[in-house]
């Protein structure tokens, strides 16, 4: 099984990179925080134009693919550049929306960037992004997209949003520790009945399949960012004279979480070749707990300053933690491993 990319493949990444890297995606990201979607949509429409969402859609309907290992390789860079918005959603809305008729009707828009699709479900832990309750769960910026799917006992729907992260009291709701992801509560009941019956289980099992491996790539960016700013500050910052990146200690950790990053690679890309929901399941809990355990690292030799909302460092760590537990948490997809 070859993991190496392409010259094509790593073309386009280096595209994504210099297009991402021009986009100041820091001030992006705190202006989707505060709900200004502005200058998100704008980058969200560059990234459709270079092809990254037609990755997910059949070429009958305007797409490229389905290539997941492009995809990928795409979602490394949005990760890596922490670009804010329901990325995945989009991504899991057209693995969703694969009846003909839908199809036709929904993923031109997709991939095209013009529709921004947000999914969530009431019956288990498909999709979750914030707590379920009896009057409604919680999408991914529900506020920002243009159509909101609901799966719900065999019923694929187009739901009712409410503002983000609001209850039935207009009490805010703090579910995730990235305030980019925005929480909107979508109604239990209404909204147009998309499809029924036995197909909508199959879909949405195929949707999380690749739900899991844009999530399991777009952390894999994220903790190599993360590691990256912190091989920088250590080199930079000093005590006792010298610079902290050679105290021993230091690069123990560094290199921990060089390896867990490293082996989540392959772990990715062997899983996008094979779209098996085992491995996809285990390239996700991989790649996740890598970035995580690297936001922890980047956290300890940055110290307080790397918490601080004014430090972009921040942007990262607060993703790598939601990320971690969206679209399944570790044990959910161990247990999908394990069966």
């Amino acid at each position: 099984m070859r993991f190496l990319l392409d010259d094509e493949q790593r073309a386009f990444a280096h595209s994504l990179d210099a297009l991402l890297s021009a986009a100041d995606t820091p001030s992006v990201v705190r202006s989707w925080g505060a709900g200004d979607h502005t200058a998100g949509r704008a980058l969200w429409s560059r990234i459709a134009d270079a092809g990254v969402f037609a990755l997910a859609v059949p070429e009958a309907y305007e797409g490229v693919g389905p290539l997941p290992v492009e995809l990928a390789v795409a979602f490394v860079e949005l990760g890596r550049h922490a670009v804010p918005g329901p990325l995945v959603e989009t991504v899991t809305a057209a693995a969703l929306l694969t009846e003909p008729g839908l199809a036709k009707r929904f993923l031109p828009g997709l991939a095209s960037g013009e529709t921004i699709a947000t999914v969530a479900a009431f019956d288990g832990p498909y999709g979750s992004h914030g707590p379920y309750s009896s009057h409604g769960s919680y999408a991914l910026d529900g506020d920002a997209a243009t159509i909101h799917l609901a799966v719900e006992g065999g019923e694929l729907r187009l739901a009712q949003a409410h503002g983000p992260g609001r209850g039935h009291g207009h009490e805010p709701v703090r579910t995730s520790m990235d305030p980019a992801r925005r929480l909107t509560r979508l109604e239990k009941a209404g909204g147009e009945v998309l499809a029924t019956g036995p197909q909508v289980a199959a879909a949405a099992a195929h949707a999380l399949t690749w739900a899991r491996l844009a999530t399991a790539a777009q952390a894999l960016g994220v903790g190599l960012t993360l590691l990256d700013r912190t091989v920088a500050y250590v080199r930079q910052r000093s005590q006792f004279g010298v610079p902290i990146g050679s105290f021993q200690a230091v690069k123990h950790r560094l290199a921990d979480a060089k390896v867990a990053l490293e082996f989540a690679r392959p772990l990715l890309f062997g899983a996008a070749l094979t779209m098996d929901p085992a491995d996809v399941a285990a390239a996700k809990v991989t790649a996740c707990e890598a970035a995580y355990t690297t936001a922890r690292t980047a956290l300890q030799l940055h110290g307080a300053i790397g918490y601080t909302a004014e430090y972009d460092l921040s942007l990262w760590l607060t993703k790598a933690r939601a990320l971690r537990t969206a679209w399944g948490t570790p044990g959910e997809c161990r247990e999908t491993v394990l069966r």
